[in-house]
């Protein structure tokens, strides 16, 4: 899948510099979903990992950080910036795997807005890969999925 825009675009829009920028691209968006990808799980230099591990548990920032995007890229579209927010609950969470970097395909993460009333949003996220063995047909394998609220701040002015 060639992705329609690439990681120094997309950690423009979003708060996250540097290594902590996770996801890679983006590769479809509209005013309700994005679908994002990254290989970040892999490399050693990822900032989450620790003992030489990454928690499943991080598959929550990787879909937050998709939703930053996914908000940076309408906030873009109306000529403004995406404003400050946090991550104020995640329910339904369900993880399919422990560790993140035993999963060796490229993951794909599939954010979907819900509600946005005022500085409240709320998304559905699922974090996938496609499995490339012989017998899958390319079968869609899920690692996380839930949903989050997330709080924007108010602009200081």
């Amino acid at each position: 899948m060639i992705p329609i825009i690439k990681r120094d675009e997309l950690a423009t829009l979003i708060p996250h510099a540097g290594l902590m920028c996770l996801n890679d691209a983006v590769h479809e968006w509209n005013t309700q979903s994005a679908l994002c990808s990254t290989q970040s799980h892999l490399r050693k230099d990822n900032p989450l990992y620790k003992n030489n591990k990454l928690s499943a548990l991080h598959a929550i920032e990787y879909c937050a950080q998709a939703m930053a995007i996914h908000g940076g890229l309408l906030a873009r579209e109306k000529g403004a910036t995406l404003p400050p927010g946090y991550l104020a609950a995640v329910r339904n969470v369900e993880l399919s795997y422990t560790w993140l970097d035993e999963i060796k395909q490229e993951m794909m993460i599939y954010v979907t807005q819900c509600m946005a009333q005022g500085g409240s949003l709320i998304y559905e996220f699922t974090m996938y890969f496609i499995d490339a063995s012989e017998n899958s047909k390319g079968e869609k394998i899920k690692v996380a999925t839930g949903r989050a609220t997330v709080i924007q701040m108010a602009e200081a002015g």
